[in-house]
């Protein structure tokens, strides 16, 4: 467990003095226990650890600290556990702490499945589910609850906004390769509905087994048809070595766009730019954006020695704005923190005219980006140029599509 509270050698007469005050300040305030407990529970060891884990960490503390480590004078702790990508692992964790723990928000959850069996479990226990890891569409959608919050991104926003402007510029004709399992089929289905709905059309697609090592005849497949633009609907390493060989067979030489249906700054780092570079990509934040986001993308790099994924800014944006919302409500009570966090604009290092809705969906600016070729860039993690921001209301679904039983 991680405090940014004194600890009990420290307290004397004087302290314990003081923690009756507290105790009175948050009885008075309607805080449960006399402490704000945030839990973090990520993938720290697997194959998301480097979109998420300790990064999504050390953004909780940064957000913590920023906030000066109490709200409405009662002490913010953190704990932290790893999911394993494994529903029954996390939701045996979030049971010990809802129960055992007095946890009142578990945030994080960068696994659709982890996330809605603690989605489940926060609306049982009536505490809130802080989704910033996960980008399953249901989260907020038809699985939605008035227990939980979907912050940073979903498959629909970035298949839309990784799609239709680069049909607009011209890319008409695509060709997906994708990993052969619900996540991947997910992104080429809605990518698929968004070409056409831009006047562009679906030539095909290759399945791969997933997780898979040898795409070569994938690619050979794509190369081969009359596309002009091929997506990857995969992610992590598979996204990483699909490239690095798609790069090798010399996919792009002929015009075609390369396009990634989910990818971070964290797979272009482990390409490396002359592998990465010209790739195509919907993202929701970056470091070198604004003033706001190079000062929070320092302060984080000076404990990782990396710059942030769009994921852990997500994380710092999410556990902040929780705070803001006890403290203007006054209350740890979920049915207060939402009902507040839903009147707040939501604008930080992170979100930029952000808003969370009736179905708990956080929308905020998104960005089509490209990756710099290794001349272009100015220095160490300069890797994007911006090519295009699409405001919240236009690359989020509409709630007037939505089957969120919260939406009136």
């Amino acid at each position: 467990m991680k405090s940014f509270t004194k600890s009990a050698v420290q307290l004397g007469v004087a302290g314990l003095m003081g923690v009756t005050a507290c105790s009175a300040l948050a009885s008075e305030n309607k805080i449960s226990d006399g402490v704000v407990r945030i839990g973090v529970l990520t993938d720290v060891n697997g194959p998301f650890m480097d979109n998420v884990g300790r990064g999504s960490i050390v953004a909780t503390e940064l957000a913590v600290e920023d906030f000066g480590g109490k709200v409405l004078g009662v002490p913010i702790e953190i704990v932290t556990a790893d999911h394993q990508n494994k529903a029954d692992v996390g939701s045996a964790r979030v049971r010990e702490w809802f129960d055992e723990g007095k946890v009142d928000v578990v945030s994080e959850l960068g696994n659709s499945a982890v996330a809605l069996a603690a989605m489940k479990l926060a609306q049982e226990k009536n505490r809130l589910a802080l989704v910033t890891g996960a980008g399953a569409v249901r989260i907020s959608n038809e699985d939605c609850s008035p227990n939980s919050l979907h912050w940073v991104y979903d498959t629909y926003s970035l298949a839309k906004v990784g799609t239709q402007p680069i049909v607009k510029e011209g890319a008409k004709k695509w060709y997906y390769l994708t990993a052969d399992y619900a996540f991947g089929h997910s992104l080429e289905n809605d990518g698929k509905t968004f070409i056409e709905q831009a006047g562009g059309e679906m030539l095909g697609s290759s399945r791969y087994p997933f997780p898979g090592n040898d795409f070569s005849s994938y690619i050979l497949l794509a190369q081969a048809s009359d596309a002009d633009a091929v997506a990857f609907a995969t992610a992590g390493l598979d996204l990483q070595n699909a490239i690095k060989q798609g790069k090798e067979f010399g996919l792009g030489e002929d015009g075609k766009q390369s396009v990634a249906m989910l990818m971070s700054i964290m797979d272009v780092h482990g390409l490396g730019l002359s592998d990465a570079a010209n790739m195509m990509f919907a993202e929701s934040f970056y470091w070198d954006l604004d003033d706001e986001s190079r000062a929070f993308a320092k302060r984080f790099q000076e404990r990782t020695d990396r710059m942030p994924t769009a994921l852990q800014a997500g994380q710092y944006s999410g556990v902040l704005n929780y705070l803001k919302a006890v403290e203007k409500s006054k209350s740890d009570n979920v049915t207060d923190v939402v009902e507040t966090i839903k009147t707040m604009p939501i604008q930080d290092a992170f979100a930029k005219n952000g808003k969370v809705r009736a179905d708990g969906k956080m929308v905020h600016d998104m960005y089509l980006v490209r990756v710099k070729q290794p001349a272009q860039s100015k220095g160490p993690w300069d890797y994007y140029e911006i090519v295009e921001t699409v405001s919240g209301d236009q690359a989020f679904h509409p709630l007037s599509e939505s089957k969120c039983s919260l939406v009136k």
